[in-house]
C-alpha cells in the first residue's frame, strides 16, 4: 500500500451528485489507524512531534519521507486507546486530514478533493458537518478542508525538497530498532533510516553554512533527538490494562545500524 493511503479504503472524488445530502462528523474516533506503525510527516512537524515520537526517514529513491513511528509491530499503533482515542498530545497532520485527501492525474498538476466512504463517520443522517449547502454549493466546512490539504501539499514539496538535500549529501544511514519485553518477546524494526551523525559532522563548513541557512539543521537536529523516544514507544508497548507505565514491567530498546531484518515500517 503507498504512504498516501495507508489508511484509506474506498476514497472518491467529493461531488455535489454524490455527495449532496452527506455530512461528516469528526469526533476524537481515531480507530481508522490501528494497524499502521508509522505515518507520514512534515518537515513543518517537527518542533511539535520531536517531544514524543521518534522521528525518521522512509521509502526509496526519490520517495524518501520523514515518518513519525507509532508501533514496533506492523499493524498495531500504540498511541491509541481502546476507544481509539489518541494518547499523544500531538496528532500528525496525516492523521487530522482524515477522511479527505487530495487524489492527483497523471501529470500531478490537477488535485481532486476525495472522501473516504469508507470513514464512519461520514453519513446522511444529518450528524456533523455538511458538505454541501441546499444550493449544491461546498459549505464552509468543505473550504476550510480544501485550505487545510493545500497547506498540507505545500508542506510535503517543501519535505521533499528537505529530503532529496539528505539523500544529496548522503546522511541518511539505515537503521534498526530493537525492544525486549518482559516476557523475553524481541521486537525488531527494519527499513528506516536516519541522519548519521558522523557524516553530518564531516560536511563541509559550506554545506554546514547552508544547512544552518535554510533552518535544515534544526529539522536534523529535533529528528535526531526525537530518536530517544523509541523508549516511549517501548513503554507503551509493556503497560499493564489498567494500570500505567509507572507499575510496567521493565524492558529494554536500542537502535543501531541495521544488520539484520525484522518489521517493516509501514510507511
Amino acid at each position: 500500500m503507498s504512504t498516501q493511503m495507508l489508511i484509506y479504503e474506498t476514497a472518491f472524488p467529493v461531488s455535489a451528485r454524490r455527495h449532496a445530502n452527506w455530512c461528516v462528523e469528526a469526533g476524537g474516533d481515531y480507530a481508522f489507524s490501528r494497524k499502521v506503525n508509522s505515518v507520514p510527516l512534515m518537515a513543518v512537524e517537527f518542533p511539535p512531534a520531536a517531544s514524543e515520537y521518534a522521528i525518521v526517514f522512509a521509502g526509496a529513491g526519490e520517495s524518501i519521507m520523514p515518518v513519525v513511528i507509532l508501533g514496533m509491530r506492523g499493524n498495531e499503533n500504540v498511541y491509541l486507546d481502546a476507544e481509539g482515542g489518541w494518547k499523544g498530545k500531538y496528532i500528525p497532520a496525516f492523521i487530522r486530514r482524515y477522511p479527505f485527501i487530495f487524489s492527483s492525474d497523471s501529470d500531478g498538476k490537477t488535485l481532486t478533493l476525495c472522501i473516504d466512504e469508507a470513514f464512519k463517520g461520514f453519513n446522511q443522517a444529518g450528524r456533523g458537518e455538511r458538505l454541501f449547502n441546499e444550493e449544491g454549493q461546498p459549505t464552509p466546512y468543505v473550504d476550510n478542508v480544501l485550505k487545510f490539504l493545500q497547506n498540507y501539499q505545500v508542506q510535503f514539496q517543501r519535505t521533499q525538497a528537505f529530503c532529496r538535500k539528505l539523500k544529496e549529501l548522503d546522511l541518511l544511514e539505515s537503521m534498526q530498532a530493537s525492544v525486549t519485553l518482559p516476557g523475553g518477546e524481541k521486537l525488531a524494526l527494519t527499513g528506516f533510516m536516519a541522519v548519521d551523525r558522523k557524516r553530518l559532522k564531516a560536511l563541509s563548513g559550506e554545506a554546514l553554512s547552508d544547512l544552518v541557512r535554510t533552518d535544515e539543521m534544526e529539522l536534523i537536529y529535533l529528528h535526531l533527538e526525537s530518536i530517544r523516544n523509541f523508549s516511549s514507544v517501548r513503554e507503551r508497548l509493556v503497560v499493564i490494562p489498567g494500570g500505567n507505565a509507572d507499575t510496567a514491567p521493565a524492558a529494554s530498546a536500542e537502535v543501531a545500524a541495521a544488520k539484520k531484518s525484522g518489521q517493516q515500517a509501514a510507511a
